[in-house]
């Protein structure tokens, strides 16, 4: 995979430093190889995803969610039970994983189901009023308030 140099963006452009880490760290990611277990990545509407991981074998039990800021962990680590030496060919895996998803702001987990060896994630974004855009209406005529510095004695 080819890899970007960011640094004349980084020297422009002010407060995007977590964005162009999170463009490091998945060129990294990428090129490391591990692709388990894989998944889909969709938007259902405006302020609507869903990741689905191909988690056949697990139980609900065996895999882990965990939601902090701005990250999802999602973890499955299977028990290796010692009857396993029966199989002839063991083609379903049964090895741990790790993946993470770096989520945007004011996204949080919505709801986690398991069915079918899909292992679905709802994620929903709500921006709180206080940080939504606002219109800001012009006054006419009103003088600006006059701000006095007092001397320091």
């Amino acid at each position: 995979m080819r890899s970007f140099d960011l640094t004349p963006y980084r020297r422009s452009m002010v407060g995007f430093d977590r964005l162009f880490d999170l463009l490091e760290n998945s060129t990294r990611a990428a090129s490391a190889g591990d692709n388990f277990p894989p998944f889909d990545l969709e938007r259902l509407a405006e302020d609507r995803y869903r990741i689905t991981l191909a988690v056949a074998g697990f139980k609900a039990e065996e895999i882990d969610i965990t939601a902090q800021q701005n990250l999802l962990l999602v973890t499955g680590k299977k028990d290796q039970s010692p009857d396993r030496s029966r199989f002839l060919h063991s083609g379903i895996a049964t090895r741990s994983f790790e993946r993470r998803f770096e989520l945007a702001d004011f996204v949080r987990v919505e709801a986690a189901a398991l069915a079918d060896g899909l292992l679905t994630i709802d994620l929903v974004r709500e921006v709180p009023e206080a940080m939504k855009p606002q219109k800001i209406a012009i006054t006419r005529d009103t003088p600006a308030p006059v701000i006095e510095q007092r001397d320091a004695a």
